[in-house]
């Protein structure tokens, strides 16, 4: 497959050049969380075909971007990771993720997919890392047959798929009531009040929890202000 290009000497043309393509910047969005097999990438992202896949990982591991792993046991499987100059784009995928929370979410559509397993980077995109000064707290979520962790340690904080080893808090709650949490659309407080969610634990977790993790004001495009001059 040939690679297009901008063909500029610029710092912005040149990156898009190599992640820009439609389905680049999620696979990396879905590496940033740990290795995946290829069945993962293909679960996670539905709508990309195998063959598509295929090249779209071929480019990221010719460009040094990927580079391929044996997953530890019990598994021993073939699997992807990112390499440092793949992890180095974390930082541009939460603040576009941020971004989008603001300014591009709304209603969730019929034909979009949902995953909560997508949370392991979206809790790191909604972090206060000022609330979480001093703050040391292991959280666990479990959303249908999905369970990760959030390991937060003095504003700072790990995001991790698996069960955490004796978590302060643990969050049980459906997929549906998760992905209202997700659009801003509810509350915990309101999804443990009608029964959608559970949360057994330190209760004192419990209540420092919605400080820990924000999610921004939504915006509409169309009436946003340019701000004013300076």
């Amino acid at each position: 497959m040939e690679q297009r290009t901008y063909n500029q000497y610029c710092a912005t043309a040149r990156t898009l050049d190599l992640i820009g393509e439609r389905w680049t910047l999620l696979l990396i969005r879905e590496l940033l969380t740990g290795p995946k097999r290829f069945g993962d990438l293909q679960h996670s992202l539905r709508g990309l075909g195998t063959g598509l896949l295929a090249a779209r990982m071929k480019h990221l591991e010719r460009e040094g971007l990927i580079h391929k792993v044996t997953l530890p046991p019990p598994a021993r499987t073939p699997a992807y990771a990112l390499t440092q100059a793949g992890e180095e784009l974390g930082p541009a995928v939460l603040a576009l993720a941020r971004w989008g929370l603001k300014w591009a979410m709304g209603e969730p559509l019929e034909q979009e997919t949902f995953h909560p397993g997508w949370a392991v980077l979206g809790l790191r995109a909604c972090f206060d890392a000022e609330a979480a000064a001093s703050v040391r707290a292991l959280y666990e979520f479990r959303v249908d047959e999905e369970i990760f962790h959030a390991r937060i340690d003095d504003g700072t904080i790990e995001t991790v798929h698996g069960p955490a080893q004796h978590p302060d808090l643990i969050i049980t709650i459906g997929g549906e009531a998760f992905r209202d949490l997700a659009a801003g659309r509810s509350t915990l407080a309101e999804a443990i009040s009608n029964g959608t969610a559970t949360a057994s634990g330190d209760r004192q977790a419990l209540r420092r929890l919605h400080r820990l993790f924000r999610l921004p004001q939504p915006q509409t495009r169309s009436t946003a202000q340019a701000p004013a001059p300076s």
